[in-house]
Parts: structure tokens; C-alpha cells; sequence
């Protein structure tokens, strides 16, 4: 199963269309009309869409890259753009017609001043998207505050909700609880199953 098998399917009320949530080291790619939503702190997320074919995905990555022989690659921004990306390509998108929109990477916990992960991850995919050459249309990117995203494919269309940073908390606890649960799964090869 991939990270994008598991992804949360439903009926966004706010917007009345079809949704997808994806958590840390999801991803997914639609054509369909479905709007792909998810809440960040120190993550980032990438939505990156091939305007003429309305074709469209979104990742969300915990931190910029990671050693050889990790077992949990999809945590890590090099792997998260790359299959995204590469299911963009497989499903019929141009790489030349690419373009991106990114968000994230806050500093939502106090303390943290020495390189921080938020600033760290925003720094990569500025860097790993200008290496592929694929425009940055957009950006939301660090900062202290928490965000909810709504990416609509078929439009291009973001929406941006910053949340308080009181509810920093929150998003933090959820994501030191991603990570915990990564590094104690057993390193199997290249291949992490969700359930």
C-alpha cells in the first residue's frame, strides 16, 4: 500500500465538494474535482499541477531529507517530491508545463531558534523546485503560525486558513507524534506500510 492508498476521503463542508486529508508522508494526485486538504506546522506541503490538463497533487513532509537506509523515506521532502512528481508524470503532466504552490514550514515551537525544521524544510523545497526547474507561483511559507490548506487541482486555486499560534501546540504534538511513531517502525527497506 502506498501513503496515498490511506489517504482520508470526505465531503468538505466548507466548501460542499469532495475532499482528501493527507497527514504527514501522504501524498496524492486527482483530476477530479476533489480538494486535497491538510494542516501544517514545521511541515510543508507542495501542490504541484499541470494547468492545461487541470491534473493536480499535493504532499506533506516532516523534514527536508534523510540518511541512506532510512526505513521511512516518505517523511523526508526529497522522496515526498519526487513520487509526487513522478505519479504527475505517470498520470499524463508535462514537466515543462509544472508549476508549484507551497506551504508551511513554521517555527510553531518556542525555543527552537538554532536552525530550526520549519525554516529548514521551506529552504529545500524553494531549493529542490528551483533545481528542477518547476516555477513557485505561490507561496505561504514560514513564520509562526499553524496552517490549514485547501489545494483545488482542477482550478489551481489555494486557500489558506493561518490558524492561532496557540494551536501550534496541537499541529507540534501531532507531528512529534509522526515522527515517534517513524522511528520506531523497524527499517524494512524502502517500502513503509500505513494502516
Amino acid at each position: 500500500m502506498s501513503p496515498s492508498d490511506a489517504v482520508m476521503r470526505y465531503r468538505d463542508p466548507q466548501f460542499q465538494v469532495p475532499a482528501a486529508k493527507l497527514l504527514p508522508t501522504q501524498y496524492l494526485v486527482v483530476d477530479d474535482g476533489t480538494a486535497l486538504v491538510t494542516v501544517l506546522g514545521s511541515c510543508v506541503a507542495a501542490c504541484i499541477r499541470d494547468p492545461l490538463l487541470h491534473l493536480g497533487g499535493m504532499n506533506h513532509f516532516l523534514l527536508p531529507d534523510g540518511g541512506n537506509g532510512d526505513g521511512a523515506p516518505a517523511r523526508y521532502g526529497s522522496y515526498a517530491m519526487e513520487v509526487l512528481i513522478n505519479e504527475l508524470l505517470k498520470r499524463g503532466a508535462s514537466r515543462r508545463r509544472l508549476e508549484a504552490k507551497v506551504f508551511g514550514g513554521a517555527n510553531v515551537l518556542k525555543g527552537f531558534t538554532s536552525n530550526p525544521v520549519g525554516t529548514r524544510n521551506a529552504e529545500f523545497v524553494r531549493g529542490y523546485l528551483d533545481a528542477e526547474h518547476i516555477p513557485v507561483v505561490a507561496e505561504d511559507l514560514q513564520g509562526i503560525h499553524p496552517r490549514k490548506v485547501w489545494f483545488f487541482p482542477q482550478s489551481g486555486k489555494v486557500m489558506v486558513y493561518r490558524l492561532p499560534h496557540a494551536h501550534g501546540a496541537e499541529v507540534a504534538a501531532a507531528e512529534s507524534a509522526v515522527r515517534a511513531r517513524l522511528a520506531r517502525a523497524p527499517i524494512a527497506g524502502d517500502v513503509e506500510l500505513f494502516e
